[in-house]
């Protein structure tokens, strides 16, 4: 595996006598799309702000592996982000919550100011600005003033002006907040072809079921600590272990096939019931109970519409995690 981009290690971070970040430890790996979840008020922002320098800790660091400089892969060279805030800040690029671009200034006048900022060459300004008005639909509304773009036609603006630099990590703050559905899915989608050109992406989001779609690994803050950072599907089994069996039979005497069922199978099943679905049963390992569900289907002279495995959502695994918590 490549060395990570970022080393996290140890933040911890107060405001007043509220702890907000305590004791985050985590990696992140070149070319990957790790999402960020918690509750609002959890520590997302302060721990975004804080890795791009934004925000300094009272204890730990954050490491950052310099591009430049030749390894054998042992041997990667880790800067401090504090400490090194030029060198860093051309290797990320950062769009926060709220716009950062300027209301007078048109599409293509932000991104040359904003080029300008990192000292690009002329050439290279001119072709970044070219490639990402196309990535990003914009050209036809290079020339209109930040303040005439549309809510989605922002986002896009302020997700360009953060790549102008073409950086190699890309920090995102809830790119999709007060972004109707057809808007949202327009941005996952253009983040993840970003992502595609080998920029590494951290982004955190409320819409959990759409990073469950787009990240390779999830991390969740709860209380200022990150409880667990691992992959979507992983989480789930972690967290909610809970799949379902939904089954639609004819004639469909559901209450005497659910008791059929509980009866058989009482000790490897949580539950068996009728819904709104059909007969749902609920389990730890449904392929394992697969079989001696259609053979105690068969056996009631059911006949099987359909039969499906469905496992739990990230939404599901996040609410019974908070659930949990509280009781």
């Amino acid at each position: 595996m490549e060395e990570p981009l970022l080393k996290i290690i140890g933040l911890n971070k107060t405001f007043g006598k509220r702890k907000v970040l305590k004791n985050i430890n985590f990696e992140i790996y070149p070319k990957e799309i790790l999402g960020v979840i918690g509750e609002s008020g959890v520590g997302k922002t302060t721990l975004l702000n804080a890795i791009v320098g934004f925000i300094k800790p009272e204890k730990g660091d954050i490491l950052f592996r310099q591009l430049d400089v030749i390894s054998n892969g042992k041997n990667a060279v880790y800067k401090s982000v504090y400490k090194n805030q030029s060198k860093f800040k051309d290797i990320y690029g950062f769009a926060a919550q709220s716009p950062s671009f300027y209301e007078k200034l048109t599409v293509r006048e932000n991104l040359e100011y904003f080029g300008k900022l990192y000292k690009l060459s002329k050439e290279t300004l001119k072709s970044n600005i070219a490639t990402l008005l196309k990535l990003m639909n914009l050209e036809e509304y290079k020339d209109t003033l930040g303040k005439s773009l549309s809510g989605g036609m922002e986002r896009r603006l302020d997700i360009a002006c953060s790549l102008i630099h073409n950086p190699k990590l890309l920090l995102l703050d809830e790119p999709t907040a007060d972004l109707d559905p057809v808007l949202r899915n327009n941005i996952w989608k253009l983040i993840s072809k970003i992502a595609s050109s080998g920029t590494t992406i951290i982004l955190s989001s409320h819409y959990l079921a759409d990073l469950e779609d787009l990240c390779s690994r999830i991390a969740i803050i709860k209380d200022g600590e990150v409880i667990d950072i691992d992959t979507p599907e992983a989480l789930k089994i972690k967290f909610d272990s809970d799949n379902m069996i939904v089954v639609k039979t004819y004639p469909g005497n559901y209450e005497k096939l659910a008791l059929s069922i509980s009866n058989k199978m009482k000790k490897v099943i949580k539950n068996c019931q009728k819904e709104r679905l059909g007969l749902v049963i609920k389990c730890t390992k449904p392929n394992l109970i697969l079989d001696e569900v259609i053979k105690t289907i068969e056996k009631d002279n059911e006949n099987i519409i359909e039969i499906k495995i469905v496992k739990p959502t990230l939404d599901e695994v996040f609410i019974a995690l908070n659930e949990n918590s509280a009781k």
